[in-house]
């Protein structure tokens, strides 16, 4: 599996690998999306990560770099959308997206990433503690809208 960032041609395969995550229905691509898309392609802090096989992307994350005024104004970086095919999962692929988007992270002088899950499922919450991240630094709260 090759990782890098995504190609602006490539919003329909990230969509339809977006439909493995939370069984997100897989959206018309119409100017709404396109206008969202042109919007985050061109943030040089967005960072969309792919992992392709075969010319399909098979496993993703978001990556987005906050600037921050504080610890000695370093930025910091938060993970989202951590994706797999569901055919291609335990084979160690976003293991190998997130140490990719780390080293982004830490090319762009980040002081930590963090990283949020909804599962309670032990064993996803042990590939983020294997991938280096820890549930017990800090508390995390939501407020949806």
């Amino acid at each position: 599996m090759k990782i890098r960032e995504i190609h602006q041609d490539e919003l329909p395969q990230l969509l339809a690998l977006y439909t493995h995550l939370h069984d997100n229905p897989m959206p018309d691509i119409n100017d709404t999306i396109k206008t969202l898309w042109n919007k985050i392609i061109s943030d040089t802090d967005h960072h969309v990560i792919v992992g392709v096989e075969n010319d399909e992307i098979i496993s993703s994350c978001v990556l987005l770099i906050t600037p921050n005024l504080t610890h000695g104004q370093r930025p910091y970086a938060l993970i989202e959308n951590v994706v797999t095919h569901a055919h291609h999962r335990n084979k160690g692929y976003a293991t190998r997206i997130l140490a990719f988007s780390r080293e982004i992270a830490l090319q762009n002088n980040c002081y930590k990433i963090m990283l949020m899950t909804g599962s309670k499922d032990e064993h996803t919450l042990q590939f983020y503690e294997h991938a280096g991240y820890n549930q017990h630094d800090k508390k995390a709260f939501i407020q949806w809208l």
